[in-house]
């Protein structure tokens, strides 16, 4: 088993009015030289958890920190327009933070970040700033998934 001790997130960086599959994605990234999708797993906007790379398996994901990481991407990341936006649904919410609380369950320790969170420290403050990012993925605060109260299970009533 590989020594895991980070938890990427990621956006496919896709528009949120468009259908984007895990089969799209994996295409996509064979387009892009990969040896299939980059990603260990995938979150659909309807919530669906897609496996896309076995865990035993480096991902392709973040330069420089793949060998002891586990990805995960969720579908969106652009508004209707193209902008860069935290587009997660209910339904990717409540997914994510079950995976994350599982994954830090079975890799104790594992540092959570962003993508953007991996970006160099331009000025050598200690601290990936805005402006410093290479790209905004994923538009939110990925550490705080942890913190936040769980949303409200989108599969129950009431």
């Amino acid at each position: 088993m590989r020594f895991i001790n980070l938890i990427v997130i990621h956006c496919s960086a896709t528009r949120c009015d468009r259908s984007y599959t895990e089969h799209d994605l994996t295409t996509d990234h064979l387009r892009r030289g990969f040896s299939g999708a980059g990603y260990h797993y995938y979150i659909r906007r309807n919530g669906d958890i897609k496996t896309l790379r076995p865990m035993t398996q480096p991902g392709a994901h973040v330069r420089g920190h793949n060998a002891h990481s586990l990805g995960i991407c969720y579908e969106g990341g652009l508004d209707a327009h193209g902008h860069p936006a935290d587009t997660r649904t209910d339904f990717q919410k409540h997914s994510l933070r079950v995976l994350v609380m599982l994954l830090l369950r079975d890799y104790p320790g594992s540092r959570l970040c962003g993508h953007r969170d991996l970006s160099p420290d331009l000025n050598g403050n200690g601290e990936i700033e805005p402006e410093e990012w290479i790209k905004e993925c994923p538009c939110f605060d990925a550490a705080a998934i942890v913190r936040e109260a769980a949303p409200p299970n989108p599969g129950c009533a009431g």
